[in-house]
């Protein structure tokens, strides 16, 4: 028996604004369902944030349908749960995965955690923050015993561990019950195949760069998904990769020889079928305005996006145009500067709140408020005389 496990497709996401980026997206998932197929695996998990947001595109849901028509044809179930990205953090909210359970998709959820592949316990819960950390152990500790009824077993879920995530993480390593045979991660854009317990513990990363931060991972794992074989002692996993419809070439120029660089840069990507993204660092610059000029006007019409960091001399740590996404984040700044509470779960509330609110959800972060202060600082009732 095998099983592709995915994650992370991010159905809907239009990266650097572009529409070009939101279509490659696509482009990729639709591959990947044809991969599955051509696999014939038995049954396959999603576990989490196969949309953008809560609210998907029409693209978005057909995309997905249309995928989820092609399994369907092919006889082969679909497992998911519900990502922090395609969930409203919020009681009794429903995530967009549930529109497809009249095509068959088997929603996981905290209503109804578990099902049966023939002998296999496949069970998951959705994303839980970590202000509801306590909650999401308890209902770990429940699978845990209903898995100990079955020799095969599966645990989906979309969560944050320590051993991998630096700062923000909602389960230590040893929150995990550790009698599941796979564990079927989502969250984690980057591939991790790891042992635990006596089974495998997978993130298979996102299907797409979600974030140039991934590009070192890409470059070593390429993206896709895995293919486990359930019939042995112990899982085995294959790692699938699909070829993305669009490079990222990053590249360090010297501004002195800025014109030679650029021209071997449009040698490489003139064969290209689609048009890069470009990251450039460019070191030693004297003018930045020339050194933009060179580079916009030989590389506009041959790349999507340039990406052009610059780097003055006797100034190697200092951007002049700043790469949002590899500069200090705002979670890594908050982080630092509530180090001196010294109370994780201080540090935990103020990060999702901040989460919550940089998203414009201010009802859940209403909610998170509330509920935090409920925990930690209960009203004890005065009976009166």
């Amino acid at each position: 028996m095998k099983f592709a496990h995915l994650a992370d497709t991010h159905l809907g996401y239009r990266q650097f604004g572009l529409y070009e980026r939101e279509k490659d997206f696509y482009e990729v998932f639709e591959k990947i369902i044809d991969r599955i197929i051509e696999e014939k695996v038995d049954f396959v998990i999603h576990s989490g944030d196969l949309f953008d947001n809560s609210r998907p595109s029409p693209m978005a849901l057909l995309t997905f349908q249309k995928g989820l028509i092609k399994l369907k044809n092919a006889n082969i179930p679909v497992y998911a749960i519900a990502g922090n990205h395609d969930s409203v953090l919020r009681k009794n909210s429903i995530p967009p995965q549930v529109l497809f359970k009249k095509f068959g998709l088997k929603v996981i959820s905290p209503i109804n955690t578990n099902y049966m592949y023939k002998d296999v316990f496949i069970a998951g819960l959705p994303f839980y923050p970590s202000s509801q950390d306590k909650n999401l152990k308890h209902k770990l500790s429940e699978l845990s015993k209903k898995a100990a009824n079955h020799e095969k077993s599966i645990l989906v879920l979309h969560q944050g561990i320590d051993k991998y995530f630096n700062l923000q993480y909602e389960l230590e390593i040893g929150d995990i019950p550790d009698n599941f045979t796979y564990y079927a991660m989502g969250h984690l854009h980057n591939y991790i195949n790891d042992d635990f317990g006596n089974g495998k513990l997978v993130y298979p990363g996102s299907s797409e760069v979600w974030k140039t931060t991934e590009l070192g991972d890409y470059r070593k794992n390429g993206k896709g998904f895995v293919i486990v074989d359930m019939d042995g002692t112990k899982p085995s996993v294959e790692r699938i990769k699909i070829d993305l419809p669009r490079e990222f070439i990053e590249k360090t120029l010297d501004y002195d020889n800025l014109g030679s660089g650029v021209d071997a840069i449009k040698q490489t990507i003139k064969s290209f079928d689609k048009k890069p993204v470009l990251n450039l660092t460019v070191n030693n610059v004297t003018s930045t305005s020339t050194a933009y000029e060179i580079i916009n006007n030989e590389l506009e019409d041959l790349a999507l996006m340039i990406r052009p960091k610059f780097i003055t001399p006797g100034e190697e740590n200092i951007d002049l145009i700043i790469d949002k996404e590899n500069a200090l984040g705002p979670i890594e700044v908050l982080s630092s500067r509530l180090e001196s509470y010294d109370d994780e779960d201080v540090t935990k509330f103020a990060t999702e709140l901040y989460n919550l609110l940089s998203k414009d959800k201010n009802e859940e972060a209403m909610e998170l408020v509330d509920e935090f202060y409920r925990e930690k600082y209960p009203i004890e009732e005065v009976e009166e005389d």
